[in-house]
């Protein structure tokens, strides 16, 4: 079991590193992670996860590649329109409503993008930091850009189904999934029309697949900002699902400075291979001994919880 540390080339969720725990079990490498502002009790699934991935292993691929968009997070339309144009991909996520920025930067930063990218998929992500007349005021200026979807323009469910009958944007939810009591009031609402799944936060590729299931939307598998051996689970739900009509937002180990493994899951031509990984840049990466022991308290925290 090692702690990692991993700095971004950009500011990220509000970090610049990324930190977590990889070991390995009889099925592979796993990793548990979750963000530092998540509490024990929402940590409980992301161990669930890193067993299924060491213990369990996952279910037989239908495919053998998955197609993937590049992530641009709230920098400058320069930037933006750079990561576009060395991803190889033909679909963008952009960030939107970061706090401090305004509807201005997001206009700029979705037009270069839009303009590198040309006739590829544009979508947006405003991790449910719109209220609903904000978010319906922002999709009428950044709607000529032709977009794909908006993922978690409002937090609520109930705002997110307001907003999906109040525009011809197709809405997509995330953390009304991933974070909420109950993942299939999506459904009961009628709040979105596409489900974006991360393995990590929902409990592993077979809780995922589950959900996909039970609330009858297309999917769209994306990360929760991993390392290769995390992206690697992301991609393993992807090829397992009986239908795969979206780009996944899995393509993120390039946001990196360093990697765990030499041969990480970098896209080729928009698409990443169904493989596992083996870590072997795990001294070159290992974090200092302050962090380790913050991980490993907080693990074991976890751990009586998940047992109790």
């Amino acid at each position: 079991m090692i702690t990692y540390s991993l700095g971004l080339k950009n500011k990220f969720r509000g970090i610049t590193v990324r930190e977590g725990i990889l070991f390995e079990g009889p099925a592979g490498w796993a990793e548990w992670s979750p963000f530092l502002d998540y509490d024990d009790a929402t940590s409980v699934s992301w161990l669930r996860a890193a067993r299924e991935a060491a213990y369990d292993g996952w279910p037989a691929p239908l495919r053998d590649v998955v197609p993937v968009n590049c992530t641009v997070p709230a920098i400058s339309p320069e930037k933006a329109a750079a990561i576009v144009r060395a991803s190889g991909c033909r679909t963008a996520k952009v960030k939107v409503a970061e706090p401090g920025q305004t509807l201005a930067d997001d206009i700029a930063r979705v037009e270069a993008v839009r303009d590198a990218i040309g006739d590829g998929q544009v979508r947006i992500d405003a991790n449910g930091l719109w209220s609903v007349d904000e978010a319906l005021h922002a999709l009428k200026q950044l709607s000529r850009f032709d977009l794909e979807y908006v993922e978690q323009p409002c937090m609520a469910v109930e705002d997110l189904a307001a907003v999906r009958r109040r525009t011809d944007v197709l809405v997509a939810a995330d953390e009304s999934i991933r974070r909420a009591e109950d993942p299939l009031l999506v459904k009961k609402l009628e709040a979105a029309d596409i489900a974006v799944l991360k393995v990590q936060p929902i409990g592993g590729v077979r809780a995922c697949l589950e959900i996909a299931e039970q609330i009858g939307l297309p999917v769209v598998v994306s990360s929760a900002l991993e390392t290769s051996v995390g992206i690697a689970a992301g991609v393993a739900l992807a090829a397992a699902l009986p239908e795969l009509p979206y780009a996944c937002g899995l393509a993120t180990v390039s946001m990196f400075t360093s990697e765990v493994v030499s041969d990480p899951l970098l896209p080729v031509d928009g698409f990443l291979p169904v493989r596992r990984v083996q870590p072997d840049q795990l001294e070159a990466n290992r974090a200092d001994a302050e962090r380790t022991a913050v991980w490993e308290q907080r693990l074991s925290r976890v751990q009586q919880r998940s047992a109790g």
